[in-house]
C-alpha cells in the first residue's frame, strides 16, 4: 500500500535543517583521487576507468575499489588522508561487480557471463597485502553485491542474473533466476565446497519466478538483508542455515511536489505514485535497515526508507531528500521524466557516538548526511561528490567517509572518475556555498547553470544572476542575498516576452540598469535559430527592448558569442567569448553599443596563451574607473591553467567602428581563481562565469554547474574582498 502523503512536519524539519550553517560536528571533503592515476604505466590516459564499489581495510589505511570497464581492482593508500597515493591495479579475468574486505582478505564478485541467458561468475579471495589469489569459488551465475559478516565468518553474494533491458522491454521473467550465495570463511579463506545457495523464487508479487537480488548486507547477528530491486521486494536470511527469516514488499510512495517532465525547466508541481525498487541497503542496527529507492523497471521513489526487519516502515523520506537537492542547485532536470535524483548508494557509520546515514544520489552527484535518532532521522548536510556516486564506505576510527564516483566522461572530454574523501570534525560546513529558499507555499526555488552576475547599485550584498540555455524554457533572473553564508537565492523572476516565458535565449550576462530593470546579453546560435542580441527587461522581467547585433558583425559569426554585459554611462559593453572570423587568433572583441546614438563599436582584448584547449571571456563588469573581466580556458582538473580576473581602465575603452582596425586594450591581473576552485578539494571546474562588485565595493564570483548534466553539479560562490 502507498504511504500517506508527505507530512507538513517533515517540511518544517527540512526548512529548519536547511537554515543550519555550522554544526557541532560535520563532514567536509578533504581530498580527491582520480582513478586515472591508478592506470598502469604505458596505458593510454584515454582508457576508461571507473571506481564503483569501494571498501576499506580494517586499519583504514587502504581502499580497494572495483573497476568494471578496466576489469580490475584498484588500490589506494590513504595513510595520509590529504594526499591519497595510487596503489595500482590488479587485473582480473572478468568484470568485478563488487568488493568487500574481511581481515586481510579482499573478496570480489567477478562476472564472466557469456550472455544474459548463460550467466557465470566467481568469488575471488585476494590477499590484501600480497595481492595473491587465495581462492576462487565458482558461483554458477552473475554476481552483483558482495558483503562480509562483521565477525568474518561469512561472505554473502547476490547472484542477480540480470535481465536484458532490450528484450520484451525488460519485463520479467527472464530466466535463469537469481539467488543469494552464502560462503563460510575460515582463517580468511572462503570454503567453496560449503557454499549455500539460497533460493529466492516464489517470494515477490512481481516476477516471482525471476528474482534479481541486487544488494546484500549483514547485521551483527549474521542476518543478511537483501534487496530484490526489479521485484520491489526485501528479504532477511539467516547466514548460518540459509533460511529465509522474513520477506515483504518494498511497497510504494505517493510523491507530491516533484518535477515529472524533461522539458528544460524546473517545475515542482507534479505528483506520482512510485514503487520504491530499492538498490543499496545497509543495517542501522540489529533490527533496522535503510534502503535507497533508486528504481529500475517501474519505480524510483526519489528518497530512502527505514524498515524494521519484521516489515514495518519506520520512516519514509518522501520528497524531503530531493528537496534538499533542489535547494542546493543539484537537481538533475534531465532525469525528471524518469527517476529524478535517483538515490542509489547507502552507507551507515558511527562517529563520535552518533550514528549517521549517508544517502548517495547518483544523478545529483551529492551525498545526503542524516543523523539517526531512532525515529525520524535529522538532516545534517549535503556533501559535494564526484559525478555519479555509486558507493561509499565509512572509516569511523579515522573519522572518514569515502565515496566512489563511477562516471568517467573521457569521450566527452569531461571530468574523470574519482574517489573522494571526507573528514568528520567540528569545522564549519564548507558546502554548499550558495542555496535557495522556498516560496510562500513551501516549494523550493529551483536553480542551476548560473551564467552571469550583477549587483544592486544601492544595496551591499544584494546580487542578481541569470541562468543559461540549459533551462531554455525557463530563463530566469535570481535575487541573491550574499550577506549570509551560504549566499541565499531569495527570489526567481521569470524573463518574459508578451507575458510568456521568453524563448530563443541563451542568457550569459546581466547588468542592473539602476532603475529597477536589467540589461541581458544572449549568446546566439544561428544554426539553432537563437539570435545574438541584447535585451532590456523591466522590474517584472518583461522584455521591453531588444537590440540585435549588426549585420557587419554577424557575417563573421561563430557560435561563441556574448558572455557578459555591463553599463558605463550611456554605453553597453558586451564581452564576446572567443575570437570571431575577423579577429586575430589571440584577440577577442569587447563590443560597445551607445543607447542614445544607437551606434556600434568595439575594441580588442588580448587573450592568454595555453598549451591545451582554448581561452575566452566569461564576464565583464564596470566598477569605478575600471572594467573587470573574467578570462578562462575550457580545461578542468589538472589541465586547468587560466581562471583569472583582469582589469582594464575605462579610459582605454574608445571603440572604433566595427569592420575597421580596432584598438587593443592593456589588461592587469587582479585575481587568480585557481586556488579558489581548488579550495573544496574536488576537481577544478572549467566554467567560472559570473563576477560582480557590490555597492560596498566587494567582489563576488560564481561558477556554472551546467544544470548537473555531465557535471558534478557543484556551484562555487566566492567572495574576493574589496576591489
Amino acid at each position: 500500500m502507498p504511504v500517506s502523503r508527505f507530512k507538513k512536519s517533515l517540511l518544517v524539519l527540512s526548512i529548519a535543517a536547511s537554515a543550519t550553517v555550522v554544526q557541532a560536528n560535520s563532514f567536509n571533503r578533504i581530498a580527491s583521487f582520480g582513478a586515472i592515476d591508478n592506470l598502469p604505466e604505458g596505458t593510454e590516459s584515454e582508457r576508461e576507468t571507473s571506481p564503483e564499489i569501494i571498501a576499506a581495510s580494517e586499519d583504514g589505511n587502504t581502499l580497494v575499489y572495483s573497476d568494471s570497464p578496466f576489469e580490475a581492482l584498484g588500490f589506494v593508500d590513504i595513510t595520509n588522508v590529504q594526499m591519497p597515493v595510487a596503489g595500482g591495479l590488479v587485473k582480473l579475468d572478468g568484470e568485478p561487480t563488487s568488493v568487500a574486505i574481511g581481515g586481510n582478505t579482499v573478496f570480489a564478485g567477478v562476472n564472466t557471463s557469456e550472455s544474459y541467458t548463460q550467466p557465470s561468475g566467481y568469488l575471488m579471495a585476494l590477499g590484501l597485502q600480497t595481492r595473491n589469489e587465495l581462492a576462487r569459488c565458482d558461483l554458477g551465475g552473475q554476481p552483483d553485491s558482495v558483503a562480509v559478516s562483521k565477525d568474518g565468518r561469512y561472505v554473502a553474494v547476490a547472484i542477480e542474473n540480470e535481465r536484458d533491458e532490450d528484450l520484451n522491454e525488460g519485463e520479467l521473467p527472464q530466466l535463469p533466476a537469481g539467488w543469494v550465495t552464502v560462503v563460510p570463511v575460515k582463517n580468511g579463506q572462503p570454503q567453496c565446497d560449503k557454499l549455500m545457495k539460497v533460493d529466492m523464487t516464489g517470494l515477490a508479487e512481481i516476477g516471482a519466478t525471476d528474482p534479481e537480488p541486487e544488494f546484500v548486507d549483514f547485521n551483527s547477528r549474521n542476518e543478511i538483508v537483501v534487496t530484490l530491486q526489479e521485484n520491489n521486494h526485501l528479504a532477511i536470511i539467516d547466514a548460518a542455515s540459509g533460511k529465509i527469516l522474513n520477506h515483504f514488499s518494498a511497497g510504494s510512495v505517493e510523491l507530491d511536489g516533484i518535477d515529472i517532465k524533461k522539458d528544460k525547466k524546473l517545475d515542482f508541481s507534479g505528483s506520482q505514485t512510485r514503487l520504491r525498487e530499492p538498490d543499496s541497503v545497509k543495517w542501522i542496527d540489529e533490527n533496522r535497515f535503510v534502503i535507497a529507492n533508486e528504481g529500475d523497471m517501474n519505480g524510483g521513489a526519489r528518497g530512502f526508507t527505514i524498515f524494521h526487519k519484521d516489515g514495518r516502515i519506520l520512516f519514509e523520506s518522501g520528497t524531503s531528500f530531493e528537496q534538499e537537492i533542489i535547494l542546493a542547485g543539484h537537481y538533475p532536470e534531465k532525469r525528471s521524466g524518469k527517476k529524478g535524483s535517483e538515490p542509489e548508494g547507502v552507507a551507515v557509520g558511527e562517529f563520535d557516538g552518533q550514528t549517521y546515514i549517508f544517502i548517495l544520489s547518483e544523478r545529483a552527484s551529492v551525498i545526503g548526511v542524516y543523523r539517526d535518532t531512532g525515529g525520524e532521522p535529522e538532516f545534517v548536510q549535503l556533501l559535494p561528490s564526484g559525478i555519479a556516486p555509486e558507493s561509499a564506505v565509512v572509516i569511523p576510527q579515522r573519522n572518514l567517509l569515502v565515496s566512489a564516483n563511477e562516471k568517467d566522461l573521457i569521450e566527452d572530454k569531461g571530468p574523470r572518475a574519482h574517489v573522494m574523501l571526507y573528514g568528520f570534525s567540528d569545522a564549519p560546513i564548507a558546502y554548499p556555498q550558495i542555496t535557495s529558499t522556498r516560496t510562500s507555499n513551501g516549494t523550493p526555488i529551483g536553480w542551476g547553470a548560473l551564467s552571469g552576475l550583477t549587483a544592486d547599485p544601492a544595496k551591499p550584498g544584494m546580487l542578481y544572476a541569470v541562468n543559461d540555455s540549459f533551462y531554455a524554457n525557463q530563463p530566469t533572473i535570481f535575487s541573491i542575498d550574499a550577506n549570509q553564508t551560504p549566499a541565499r537565492i531569495t527570489a526567481a523572476i521569470p524573463v518574459l516576452r508578451d507575458g510568456q516565458a521568453a524563448k530563443k535565449l541563451d542568457l550569459e550576462g546581466i547588468a542592473a540598469d539602476g532603475k529597477g530593470g536589467f540589461w541581458l546579453a544572449s549568446e546566439g546560435k544561428t544554426k539553432k535559430d537563437v539570435p545574438h542580441g541584447i535585451h532590456h527587461v523591466n522590474s517584472n522581467g518583461e522584455i521591453d527592448r531588444t537590440i540585435d547585433f549588426p549585420a557587419e558583425l554577424l557575417k563573421h559569426e561563430i557560435r561563441f558569442g556574448a558572455e557578459g554585459i555591463t553599463m558605463i554611462g550611456e554605453t553597453l559593453w558586451v564581452a564576446i567569448q572567443r575570437p570571431w572570423k575577423d579577429d586575430p587568433a589571440d584577440q577577442v572583441k569587447l563590443l560597445a553599443y551607445h543607447l542614445k546614438t544607437n551606434s556600434w563599436g568595439a575594441v580588442h582584448y588580448p587573450l592568454e596563451h595555453v598549451s591545451t584547449g582554448w581561452v575566452g571571456l566569461s564576464e565583464i563588469v564596470n566598477h569605478g574607473d575600471q572594467v573587470y573581466i573574467i578570462e578562462r580556458d575550457n580545461q578542468l582538473g589538472e589541465s586547468a591553467q587560466v581562471k583569472r580576473l583582469y582589469r582594464v581602465s575605462t579610459d582605454q575603452l574608445k571603440p572604433a567602428e566595427i569592420g575597421s582596425e580596432l584598438p587593443v586594450v592593456k589588461k592587469t591581473l587582479v585575481h587568480d581563481f585557481l586556488p579558489d576552485l581548488k579550495s573544496l578539494n574536488g576537481y577544478v571546474q572549467d566554467k567560472i562565469e559570473g563576477f560582480t562588485v557590490d555597492a560596498a565595493g566587494n567582489g563576488y564570483a560564481v561558477t556554472d554547474n551546467d544544470g548537473v548534466d555531465d557535471s558534478s553539479g557543484e556551484t562555487l560562490f566566492f567572495r574576493i574582498g574589496k576591489m
